[in-house]
């Protein structure tokens, strides 16, 4: 479609976003018009695209093709000799001064989630969002995609980034053509709420996610073990919490964390636990369903290095096919073994070498490729997903340090911050309420929004975490309790039968009233009723 055919915005603001609005089918879509510019970014510069219909541009032997659909813009891309590391999009934009701006971020977030004024040097991850007087619009990619995207607004500009790396370079297309992205957009319609927007944008941007078939809630032992756990102190901690599960028709879990394995070998248990499907048996046996811990990227000692991610240390390489087979085994074992949730961690870190906190510069250090350098990284990433998924049958899982966009959809949960704390109350304030507070828009929508657990230890004051348990258990939200024996009194007893109740329905999705302008929201609407925290 030729760039005369959309409509030419001028002095564009949130307000009046950059999309036509059309009826096709008789059913309302928004469609985003031709960008002005496009650059590819092959060596160490920005080259210019040139293009006469604003459709299809082209910069030496490479094209970028864009196809417009039913609400969305598709991006192409064919680089035949040329390594590709990312292709730009620029769109002519006015943001609003007192415009309010949130992102999302690569992975989990750390505690800096949170509306702010524009900043032209903010890479927004998937998706952003803007507010001002004038509306509420939206600009995002569909999960799945095939590299990974992120906005920038700046003055007077709209910029969309797709890194097509592989590794830290660029990637060897060869004679394949990429479908890079699919662009969607949205803004808010009449007094429509900005979480209740963002919210329907996230079901725009995935149309497929996993659903669970009851709510998933129930003990993890790392934030009081941390680690140092063993079969006795699982028994003894499921033994703990099972009886004040009463929903007898949706039974919680009891997820053993790091410390089962033999070092990096995770399919073989160390002498702690020298009979993995006993235990699983005595776990059920006391009224919970057995979930596993587990890091599926390092290699078992003395594997092959030539499996391994060349330059990257001791990490297998998901480009490799024998790999790929290994990792399917892994979870195979764990479906055989009897475990209905397997947590998968770490393949963020291992695989780029960086947490998603230290990727606002970059996803990883440049000059070095998997070992199939024809494909971008979130096309490896998504194949080391879907493989998992496929091995793992009907277990649940839960990405943990897993790419956000590339897991909606293929797991049913997702842990959406970093670690909250059994030893620090404001680690959990800061990575637990704060992406609570600004990831549930995703809850449902992209996946079960995982916020972690609740760190109850005598080194806590309970009426902090009172607070944390009762958001996590009365927002819909996945409700997991790590709890030192000595910090479980009647007092706390009485509260967790209530909240894992709560948990074990299907509750509203909890409502951040205040997050507009708190980054840690006090103020929430909770099974319809407004609830303030004193974080």
């Amino acid at each position: 479609m030729e760039r005369r055919n959309f409509i030419k915005l001028t002095g564009a603001s949130l307000a009046s976003l950059l999309v036509t609005k059309y009826i096709r089918a008789e059913r309302p879509s928004s469609l985003l018009r031709m960008p002005e510019s496009i650059s590819i970014l092959s060596g160490d510069v920005f080259l210019p695209m040139q293009s006469s219909d604003g459709s299809l541009w082209t910069c030496r032997d490479i094209i970028v093709r864009l196809v417009t659909g039913e609400d969305e813009v598709s991006v192409f891309a064919q680089s035949p000799t040329m390594p590709l590391k990312e292709v730009q999009l620029s769109w002519k934009y006015s943001t609003p001064q007192q415009a309010k701006i949130l992102g999302d971020a690569w992975e989990r977030t750390y505690g800096d989630m949170g509306f702010a004024a524009k900043n032209s040097t903010r890479k927004m991850p998937w998706y952003c969002v803007g507010h001002s007087d004038g509306g509420t619009v939206c600009f995002g990619v569909r999960t799945g995609c095939s590299a990974f995207c992120y906005w920038r607004m700046t003055e007077g500009d709209l910029i969309l980034n797709l890194d097509t790396r592989n590794g830290g370079d660029g990637v060897l297309l060869g004679d394949r053509e990429l479908h890079g992205a699919e662009i969607v957009t949205t803004t808010g319609k009449g007094d429509e709420r900005v979480f209740s927007t963002v919210r329907r944008f996230c079901r725009q941007m995935c149309d497929r996610p996993l659903k669970v078939r009851q709510p998933v809630y129930g003990i993890n032992d790392w934030y009081f073990a941390y680690g140092n756990n063993s079969a006795d102190l699982i028994l003894k901690h499921t033994a703990l919490l099972a009886p004040l599960a009463i929903n007898p028709a949706n039974r919680p879990f009891s997820v053993i964390d790091d410390g089962w394995s033999l070092g990096t070998d995770f399919s073989r248990t160390n002498e702690k636990f020298p009979d993995m499907p006993g235990l699983i048996g005595k776990i059920k046996d006391l009224g919970m369903r057995p979930g596993l811990w587990t890091r599926p990227l390092l290699p078992k000692p003395g594997g092959n290095e030539n499996l391994f991610i060349k330059g990257r240390g001791k990490v297998l390489d998901p480009s490799i096919d024998e790999n790929i087979q290994q990792v399917k085994e892994l979870f195979r074992l764990y479906r055989e073994w009897g475990f209905e949730l397997v947590k998968h961690d770490y393949t963020t870190f291992d695989l780029f070498g960086r947490w998603g906190a230290d990727m606002r510069d970059g996803m990883t250090t440049p000059g070095w490729r998997f070992h199939d350098a024809s494909k971008t990284n979130a096309e490896i990433i998504l194949l080391l997903y879907r493989s998992m998924r496929e091995a793992a049958g009907d277990m649940y899982l839960i990405g943990c340090n897993a790419i956000s966009h590339l897991s909606a959809g293929v797991f049913e949960l997702y842990r959406i911050g970093d670690d909250t704390s059994g030893k620090e109350w404001k680690r959990t304030r800061d990575m637990g309420v704060n992406t609570m507070g600004f990831r549930m828009v995703q809850h449902r929508n992209f996946y079960e929004a995982d916020g972690d657990c609740v760190g109850l230890t005598t080194a806590i004051p309970w009426e902090k975490n009172k607070q944390w348990m009762q958001l996590l258990g009365q927002s819909g939200a996945p409700l997991f309790i790590s709890a030192q024996p000595e910090a479980v009194g009647p007092t706390q007893k009485a509260f967790i039968r209530q909240c894992f109740d709560d948990a074990s329905k299907f509750l509203p999705v909890g409502e951040p009233l205040d997050w507009l302008d708190n980054d840690l929201p006090a103020k929430w609407r909770l099974d319809d009723k407004v609830v303030e925290f004193g974080w």
